[in-house]
């Protein structure tokens, strides 16, 4: 099933699929696609140097995959992430 994605969307998708913490079920939860079609977006807009290294890098990690994870790796937050306190709205 082929899925039209925004420019945006799609820059998403690579970018959690790059984050080693994201599992691909968050991306599936998110977006819609399984693994597969998340590795064929990957394969299809990167440059077949760096989908080789993502995938190869990728390939078995357990952070990847939500049934191989450890208790303790449940939750991350991304250093991208704004802090809610240093939100002017929240201190309103």
């Amino acid at each position: 099933m082929k899925k039209d994605f925004t420019e945006r969307e799609l820059d998403r998708i690579i970018e959690m699929a790059w984050e080693d913490r994201t599992p691909f079920e968050a991306i599936e939860f998110q977006f819609g696609i399984s693994e597969q079609e998340t590795i064929e977006i990957m394969r299809r807009e990167m440059k077949p140097s760096s989908f080789r290294m993502w995938r190869k890098r990728v390939q078995g990690r357990s952070t990847k995959h939500a049934a191989l994870r450890t208790s303790e790796s449940s939750r991350f937050k991304s250093t991208r992430q704004r802090h809610i306190t240093g939100n002017k709205i929240s201190k309103r």
